[in-house]
């Protein structure tokens, strides 16, 4: 329970703040809950979506022959950086085409999303609490997560979203009939008896299943893992500086927001692009092996 005329009790400022605005009202939903729609994290991801498109869009029309600007050279040094990185990994050139613009893209996404985590925590719920407000609504139940990488829907939608792209692959590179040969033949390999090369077939079958599987959910799981993170600890840091001030001597607990504040938001900004770029270099590599013959 809140502590009247002081405000909500830690637990239920991080239980509000861990809340999304979903499709069924002020009903709320799990982490590993895919009944609802998280409203908040596709409105978020949709846009920065489009925001990212529309900088990488904004860079190519800029380009110019000469000494580039910095917009220029930025924009120039991501795609430098990622071609060659799928250079190294996908040998296909025709194939790269597509997925070096797409993992150009994947990075700035991700990374954007990553980046709304550095926002104040209180700024856009504070003013989706006033909106919500002057709807008539009661606030307290104005809901809204703004880092759509610490939504589990969010990262096993990206990464389901590469699966289905190396399966692509798989079959347009390896053939359909190719494909399924690979399928019950790796890792373990094949026999002429008829006798082991069913019971073979199925094993090599199951355990593809099984990488194909584990390789999403990690993928995706890795991504939300250390978002989710981050935005627990900015939280505490939070309501470190909100103790300090209801403290009449709370001086030390407010250095200490400060301190604590800057050091983990300098870390941070690590962080988030670090995890855009791991995210990137294992679709590149996932997409790499759809190439490979085993």
């Amino acid at each position: 329970m809140a502590i009247e005329g002081v405000g909500p009790t830690p637990g239920e400022y991080i239980k509000h703040h861990l809340t999304h605005l979903t499709n069924h009202g002020d009903k709320q939903s799990g982490i590993v809950d895919f009944s609802y729609l998280n409203l908040d994290s596709i409105v978020v991801a949709a846009t920065l979506g489009l925001l990212s498109v529309f900088v990488l869009w904004l860079g190519a029309r800029k380009a110019t022959a000469g000494v580039p600007g910095r917009f220029q050279a930025a924009i120039e040094i991501l795609v430098e950086m990622v071609e060659n990185q799928a250079k190294g990994l996908i040998h296909n050139e025709q194939s790269r085409k597509l997925v070096s613009p797409l993992a150009l893209t994947v990075f700035v996404w991700i990374f954007m999303m990553n980046f709304m985590d550095m926002l104040p925590l209180d700024l856009l719920p504070k003013i989706w609490e006033g909106v919500y407000a002057a709807q008539g609504h009661d606030p307290h139940h104005a809901y809204l997560r703004v880092v759509p990488t610490a939504d589990l829907s969010t990262t096993l939608g990206l990464s389901v979203s590469v699966l289905l792209m190396c399966l692509f692959y798989n079959v347009k590179i390896k053939g359909l009939g190719g494909w399924s040969h690979e399928l019950v033949s790796a890792p373990f390999g094949t026999s002429k008896n008829p006798l082991f090369a069913i019971p073979l077939g199925l094993v090599n079958f199951l355990m593809q299943m099984i990488e194909f599987l584990a390789k999403t959910v990690s993928h995706g799981m890795r991504l939300f893992g250390n978002m989710f993170a981050g935005e627990l600890v900015f939280m505490l840091i939070a309501l470190l500086g909100g103790y300090a001030t209801l403290s009449l001597s709370g001086g030390l607990l407010f250095v200490g927001h400060l301190v604590a504040g800057t050091v983990w938001t300098l870390f941070h900004i690590l962080v988030i692009t670090l995890q855009a770029f791991i995210f990137m270099m294992l679709a590149l590599i996932y997409l790499g092996q759809a190439h490979d013959a085993h």
